[in-house]
C-alpha cells in the first residue's frame, strides 16, 4: 500500500490537476496538494509533472 504526495519542488503549473481522474489534487498554499482519501494512486499525475515533484511512498 502507498500514497502519492507533492513535494516543495512543485511549480504550481496545474498539469497534474488536469489529468487526475478523481479530482484528488487541489491548489494549496503555496503548492498543490493531493487528498489521500480521494487519490486512487493511478500515477497519471506522476507522468505529466514537468519537474518530477510528485512522489510515491510505501505506507503500511
Amino acid at each position: 500500500m502507498g500514497t502519492h504526495y507533492i513535494t516543495d519542488e512543485c511549480i504550481t503549473c496545474g498539469a497534474c490537476v488536469d489529468v487526475c481522474p478523481v479530482v484528488a489534487i487541489s491548489e494549496g498554499t503555496p503548492i498543490y496538494v493531493i487528498d489521500k482519501e480521494i487519490c486512487i494512486d493511478c500515477g497519471a499525475c506522476d507522468e505529466v509533472c514537468p519537474v518530477q515533484a510528485i512522489k510515491w511512498e510505501f505506507t503500511a
